[in-house]
Parts: structure tokens; C-alpha cells; sequence
């Protein structure tokens, strides 16, 4: 990857690698989930940590092989039963459908392989099948002629019975020319033992492993396709779908519309009948029914629009709740503030919400008048059905009803201009002269 981060924390859909491995087996209800970390463990961990603090990390020190990874959850699995799922963190396409599959081919065996059948079987291993019993994972270079002509390829993912998992890594060796312990050995030892095996297929694409920048890119590709074409099978309309990007969590009503160069974040939902026009970012934010967003619009973290909302172009909210039909139209901030409903929040406005070392927040009542180029030093509360003057900066509390002004009075100086423009020209006319 050319990086100083660990592979795995790379991101397609704005979740780490390991984190879509995760979530593919989110369907089964694991009773527990264990991340094997080795090179960056600490920063792999604390990445764990906060997307769920149930994830159990454990430490592989020395990276002796794949069976050896395996092995060092043995601690974290002692006295457990059913089935042991075996994913990479940097495999992040495997379906929950096919977990299932497997799942379900575990009931008969003790181990599931997962595989799949390509046209262009290269380097991988293969799987040597007779019937639906899996005889033995033959890697390439030691496969014969007639082995490699076999098509159905070994795609790293296992299922095994969970009281014979650590019986059968005990069984494992390192005979070979890297002196590692494979995972894919448990295949031979377990038949060895009289254990069946057999193997589970999927579509080639579902085992694309991330190795290189230019892999991550097709990663993401892949993976905005597919959100793309979710979408639109879900009743949403977008205009030009390969300009939109999505993240891993994003929810999208039906009969809502995405305009074109739209970028979601994590953590985004947008209920039925939104429109989200062009060119806006948004991440963090929940977005109301029939409300309309953008276009260049950006909706940080923590924003909360309720239905029939509008925020118009050049307008950024953040961590602030916008009550129902409320407007903000045109070039203005928001920040930690809580706008009511039908309250009219008028161009250039600014809730300075920051003092340098403290966040305060800004309310305005329902149905409140915000005038144009207004700064709301927070913090600070206009009431309901109140009214702020264009230019002003308000800085106390505007009672309901109430027309506020915080601008200094006008003065106009007869020739002031004409006088000043003449000032300026003299200035330009002797720094020709002078340059000095």
C-alpha cells in the first residue's frame, strides 16, 4: 500500500477494510467477534474500539502464517460451540448471503471452504473436489498440470465446528519453504481424521482482496456500483448515478432524488420524498422528509433537518437542529443552534457560535425572521415570531415577537467620496513617479 497506516484501516465507503469483513457476518448474530491484529495492532485496535467496544482484539506477535493468526484466538474462543467463521481483513466484499451458505454446509461438515470458479485461475490455489467432497487445497506451485487446469479456486474463507477448530490447527505443521502454518492445511488433517469437507462457491468478485492502491480504487468502484445500483432498486431516483458516492451506512427513502456530484458520508439518512441538488457534501446528518438540500450545500455532523425543511446553495449546518418547514436559504452558517419551525433564516446569516475556547449554541423561536447578514453572537436567543434587522449583530436575548437592531446608525458625509477617490488617485500617481 506504499503507507504508514495498516492495511486493513485503508477504507472503501468510508469504513475501514476490516470493518466490511466484520459486518458481512452481521446477519448470522455472532455471539462474539475477534479481530486478529499484527503489524499497527494498536492503531487497528483503537479503530475497533470505536466502532464497537464489544470486538474482541487479540495479538498475533510473530506472523508465522494464517493457521498461526487462527490460533491466537484460541484463548478467546475456549468453550465455545457452533460455527467458527475464518475471514481477512482485507477481503471486504463476502456477502452475509453466502456466510448463510456456508453456514448452512456446516451442519454436514466440519469444515467449509469458500470458493469460486473463474476463467483465469492464475496463482491461486485449487480445489480438488470429489463430488461434494473436498479432498485437498492444492496451492499453485505445487500443483500438477491436470490440477492447475481446474478452474474452481480457493477463495480463503472458512468454516469450521468450533470444538474441532483448535484439534485441527494442533495439527497443522510448518514443514514448507516459508515456515509458516496454513490455515488451508486444516483441509488434509481433518480428512485424515475421518472428518468431512466440503466446499461453498460465490461469484469471483466477493473474494477481491485489497493489496495495492490501485486494487483499493477497484475496491471502491466495485462498491459504489453496487451502492448505486441498491439505491435505485430501492426507488430512488438519481439523475446521474456514477456521480454519486456513498458511504457503508448510507440510507436513502424511496421517491427521494439525488441530483448529480452528491457525496454522502458516514452516518447519513435521507427520509422519502428529500431532494438532494447538486454538488452538495453531507455526513452525519439526518435529512427530513420532502426536504430539499443544496445545491452546494453542506450538512456536517450532528445536523437534524425535520420535514419539509429547505436549505438552498452555500449553506453549511452543523450540529444543529432545523425544525419543520424552516428556510436557510442562501450563503449562511448555522452551528450548534436550534432554528423553529417556519423560521426564515435570511442570506449571510451567522451563528458565531465558537469563542475561541468554548462551543455555545443559538436558538431562534418558530417562526422567527432572521434578516440578511445577521450575526448571532452565541449564546443567544431570538423568540418566536421575532425579527433581527439586515446587518445586525445580536449578542442578547430577542423576546417573542420583538424587531431587534444591532447595527451602528448610518452617516453619510457629503463629497466623501469624491474627495477619497481623489486622495487614492494622487497616492497611485505619485508611487509612478517614485517607485521608491
Amino acid at each position: 500500500m506504499q503507507s504508514d497506516r495498516p492495511k486493513v484501516l485503508h477504507c472503501i465507503g468510508g469504513a475501514p477494510l476490516f470493518a466490511h469483513a466484520l459486518a458481512s457476518g452481521d446477519a448470522l448474530e455472532p455471539v462474539t467477534r475477534i479481530l486478529v491484529v499484527g503489524h499497527g495492532g494498536d492503531l487497528v485496535r483503537a479503530a475497533a474500539a470505536a466502532l464497537d467496544p464489544a470486538i474482541k482484539v487479540v495479538q498475533q506477535a510473530e506472523q508465522l502464517g494464517t493457521a498461526h493468526a487462527v490460533d491466537c484466538a484460541r484463548a478467546a474462543l475456549a468453550g465455545a460451540s457452533g460455527t467458527v467463521f475464518v475471514l481477512f481483513g482485507d477481503t471486504p466484499f463476502i456477502q452475509p448471503e453466502t456466510l448463510a451458505r456456508m453456514a448452512e454446509a456446516r451442519r454436514d461438515h466440519a469444515v467449509v471452504v469458500l470458493g469460486f470458479q473463474t476463467g483465469d485461475p492464475g496463482r491461486y490455489g485449487r480445489l480438488v473436489m470429489d463430488g461434494a467432497s473436498l479432498e485437498r487445497i492444492v496451492e499453485f506451485k505445487d500443483a500438477s498440470p491436470e490440477e492447475r487446469a481446474i478452474t474452481l479456486c480457493n477463495g480463503g474463507i472458512f468454516a469450521v465446528d468450533a470444538e474441532t477448530l483448535f484439534d485441527l490447527l494442533d495439527g497443522v505443521g510448518n514443514d514448507n519453504a516459508a515456515g509458516e502454518f496454513y490455515l488451508t492445511d486444516i483441509v488434509a488433517v481433518a480428512r485424515a481424521r475421518g472428518l468431512t469437507v466440503t466446499a461453498v462457491t460465490c461469484p469471483e468478485a466477493e473474494t477481491v482482496g485489497i493489496n495495492t492502491r490501485a486494487e483499493l480504487a477497484r475496491g471502491e468502484a466495485l462498491f459504489q456500483a453496487a451502492k448505486r445500483a441498491e439505491a435505485l432498486d430501492n426507488g430512488v431516483t438519481l439523475i446521474a448515478p456514477e456521480t454519486v458516492f456513498f458511504s457503508h451506512d448510507t440510507h436513502i427513502g424511496r421517491d427521494a432524488t439525488v441530483e448529480p456530484n452528491v457525496v454522502f458520508g458516514p452516518g447519513v439518512t435521507v427520509e422519502t420524498e428529500a431532494v438532494i441538488r447538486a454538488f452538495s457534501h453531507l455526513e452525519g446528518c439526518h435529512v427530513g422528509a420532502r426536504a430539499v438540500v443544496g445545491p452546494f450545500a453542506r450538512l456536517r455532523p450532528g445536523t437534524e433537518l425535520s420535514n419539509g425543511v429547505k436549505i438552498g446553495n452555500f449553506v453549511e449546518i452543523k450540529n444543529a437542529l432545523i425544525g419543520d418547514d424552516a428556510r436557510v436559504n442562501h450563503l449562511s452558517y448555522v452551528g450548534d443552534a436550534h432554528i423553529g419551525e417556519n423560521a426564515n433564516i435570511g442570506a449571510g446569516t451567522i451563528t458565531c457560535n465558537f469563542d475561541g475556547v468554548f462551543k455555545h449554541r443559538t436558538v431562534i423561536g418558530a417562526g422567527a425572521f432572521i434578516g440578511s447578514s445577521t450575526m448571532l453572537v452565541a449564546p443567544v436567543t431570538v423568540g418566536a415570531g421575532a425579527m433581527t434587522a439586515s446587518g445586525s449583530v445580536i449578542t442578547s436575548h430577542v423576546p417573542d415577537g420583538a424587531l431587534a437592531f444591532g447595527r451602528a446608525p448610518q452617516k453619510n458625509k457629503p463629497d466623501g467620496a469624491t474627495k477619497k477617490f481623489a486622495e487614492i488617485k494622487a497616492r497611485k500617481a505619485n508611487m509612478k513617479k517614485d517607485p521608491a
